[in-house]
């Protein structure tokens, strides 16, 4: 079964998501299409990545994504396809796609480099072909022509001592959850025989719980979630709205002695 995802800042209430559906099956009826989310904050290149880099490695491998967040792009950056981590996505250059993964590519080319066409709709009529194409068999480097690289952008680091770990909010959830990029593996192998306080905002805590509903409700909850991440949440309530924090609040954790 071969599967092609979408991932766009297309909305839900036009035409937009359909069409790009239609050019895939008028390519190959035989593909499955699932949709990874088409809310997308217009032209949030961050909102998208994380998002692609949360789901992307669910699925099985070969799987084609195409990638269609601020899909026109700025001038000079190109339609690509790319191999990475075993899976293909389509997309344009705009430095989405180097914030899913550190792994090198394992291909990558330009696409409509040759007999280019020029439309305000590529997510439809340049990323729709080649997702199809590539679901379908077709190798990627018949696509286009090679590229050497492609655009990277410099993510939030957490900054981690013997004394401290230092991270940001890096997204707000629809519950209004505040999920940081502070990793389980980090806090687990610095917090051994210590203990630590957890500050945000005004807020100070020393425990981490393992569920949401360990905590009552209206009360604050933090727990490491199903990506192995530091979540913040205000149990049946919204973190975000209550606790003034949003993208890039920082979040600090203290050892102590």
């Amino acid at each position: 079964m071969a599967i092609v995802t979408l991932l766009t800042d297309s909305g839900e209430s036009d035409h937009y998501v359909a069409a790009i559906k239609a050019k895939i099956l008028s390519t190959n009826p035989g593909l499955t299409i699932v949709d990874i989310s088409h809310k997308i904050a217009a032209c949030d290149i961050a909102h998208g990545a994380f998002v692609l880099r949360s789901v992307f490695r669910d699925f099985p491998k070969g799987t084609v994504h195409l990638v269609a967040v601020d899909a026109a792009g700025n001038r000079g950056e190109a339609f690509m396809a790319i191999q990475l981590e075993d899976h293909f996505f389509v997309s344009v250059d705009n430095g989405l796609l180097g914030l899913v993964s550190d792994k090198p590519q394992q291909n990558l080319v330009e696409l409509n480099a040759i007999n280019a066409i020029t439309t305000s709709f590529p997510e439809k009529d340049i990323l729709a072909p080649a997702a199809a194409r590539l679901a379908s068999g077709v190798t990627i480097s018949s696509l286009g022509k090679p590229l050497p690289f492609f655009k990277k952008m410099t993510d939030r680091h957490v900054k981690a001592t013997k004394k401290q770990i230092l991270g940001h909010v890096i997204r707000v959830d629809n519950f209004g959850n505040l999920i940081t990029n502070i990793e389980k593996d980090v806090f687990e192998t610095l917090s051994k025989g210590k203990a630590y306080m957890i500050n945000f905002g005004g807020e100070k805590m020393r425990r981490i719980h393992n569920t949401y509903h360990q905590a009552e409700q209206g009360d604050c909850f933090l727990l490491f979630n199903s990506l192995g991440l530091l979540e913040i949440g205000i149990y049946k309530g919204n973190a975000n709205e209550l606790l003034g924090l949003s993208y890039d609040s920082p979040v600090n954790i203290i050892f102590e002695e």
